[in-house]
């Protein structure tokens, strides 16, 4: 096959800071994915649109030359609306156990294609993955078959889709480009585009725990998956929502099944309620159906769906959740108020426990985590806990006290934390 282009051509134009064409784009993603655009000047090219950055013509293109790469899933022959949410990760962040189930409650079809945790930030699959019995790979014939019945769908990734950013990704994990805007939007969005919904809900994380620290940075990010979304004629939406403190007051697989649980059964802590309410009532009225999804988490529909996708799965809903072997309690040294819980820290305490891994091949304890007993702008007296360590090896709780140093900070003065909701843009 001859090359339309040459590679060193197409470094050299970002490089110079200029606009890479359409067919440009379209041949060096295709080449690189077939092994034609060897991995060096991928690398070359990465760096050059980390330092030069790309335009939304640019982003857009790139995106769905992604897209292309690989297959897509079709759902029009479904009955049902479609509507996805994509989170960009954080400590605690159980939200699509809760929310696929509340929003296929109201007769939406979910197709959350979910991944597996890295370092302090959680993987879906892995919380679920504590349920007894319960399955994470299914067939595109099994997902469009429990879409139709169930109305909701949690399971990995088919590899089918966007081949492109996965070998990209990887690249971009050891070439230092991953925090490059344009690369870590067309990244989630190929993926989340190739899913085929009609409408997409981003959760896009800020804070200590989050991918972004700055605020503005994460508005960037956003407006740009939104814009994305929308020149690829997807209704798309995106929330910024505070990960300064970890989300809820259980982090680790099974632990935070538990407190999904009690978020269907109506209870739960107020922010994982209110983010899980917030992004169900985008996802609903992206569908058309404007109602408040508080009411489904109360009357306990919500809790019905959320059987049924387990079920669905091989999973039982009604089996008790693996617990660890050894328990370890951080105390108030003094009398005040918890005014700092740094996300990051108690994210990464949690993975030293073994509640995370280091490398994909790692193994997850399911019962590892971390219980909070006294959350942020909470009062406390010397000798109350604050926080339990859970986990299988004692040797652990070691490494998870050191990366908890200076995490927790107390004052006389409880801090303010009106929402975890930031801002809307869509």
């Amino acid at each position: 096959m001859t090359e339309a282009f040459d590679a060193v051509d197409i470094i050299r134009t970002k490089r110079d800071r200029e606009v890479l064409s359409t067919d440009q784009i379209n041949w060096v993603i295709d080449a690189y994915t077939r092994g034609v655009v060897a991995e060096e000047q991928m690398s070359a090219l990465a760096m050059a649109i980390f330092l030069n950055g790309m335009n939304q013509d640019e982003i857009s293109t790139w995106t769905q030359a992604m897209i292309n790469s690989g297959e897509t899933m079709d759902f029009s022959s479904l009955s049902k609306p479609t509507t996805d949410k994509h989170s960009t990760g954080g400590v605690g962040d159980k939200i699509t156990l809760p929310l696929a189930p509340l929003v296929a409650s109201y007769g939406v079809a979910v197709p959350q294609l979910s991944g597996r945790g890295l370092g302090h930030t959680g993987g879906t699959l892995d919380k679920l993955e504590a349920i007894p019995g319960w399955r994470a790979n299914l067939t595109n014939d099994e997902i469009l078959r429990q879409l139709d019945t169930v109305g909701a769908v949690i399971c990995a990734a088919g590899s089918g889709l966007a081949p492109a950013d996965k070998k990209l990704y990887a690249l971009r994990d050891i070439t230092s480009t991953v925090e490059a805007i344009p690369l870590i939007a067309s990244s989630i969005m190929s993926k989340k585009i190739a899913e085929g919904t009609d409408s997409l809900i981003l959760d896009v994380k800020v804070g200590s725990g989050a991918f972004m620290k700055d605020l503005e940075q994460a508005r960037e990010l956003a407006r740009t998956m939104v814009r994305i979304g929308k020149a690829a004629g997807t209704h798309t939406v995106a929330l910024l929502t505070d990960m300064s403190v970890p989300l809820g007051r259980k982090i680790g697989n099974a632990l935070e099944v538990e407190e999904s649980v009690e978020v269907l059964a109506g209870g739960g802590p107020d922010d994982v309620v209110e983010l899980t309410v917030a992004l169900a009532r985008e996802m609903l009225l992206a569908t058309g159906i404007d109602t408040d999804p508080s009411e489904n988490l109360e009357n306990g529909k919500a809790m019905d769906s959320w059987k049924e996708l387990i079920r669905a799965q091989h999973g039982d809903p009604d089996a008790e959740l693996p617990t660890s072997k050894h328990t370890e309690t951080v105390v108030a040294e003094s009398d005040g108020v918890i005014s700092e819980l740094d996300a990051l820290k108690v994210g990464v305490a949690s993975w030293k426990l073994g509640a995370g891994r280091a490398r994909k091949e790692d193994q997850v304890q399911a019962g590892a985590g971390i219980t909070i007993h006294a959350h942020l702008g909470e009062a406390v007296k010397a000798g109350d806990p604050i926080l339990t360590f859970h986990t299988d090896d004692e040797p652990r709780f070691e490494k998870a006290r050191e990366a908890l140093e200076g995490g927790i900070k107390m004052s006389t003065v409880a801090p303010t934390r009106e929402s975890v909701l930031l801002d809307r843009i869509g």
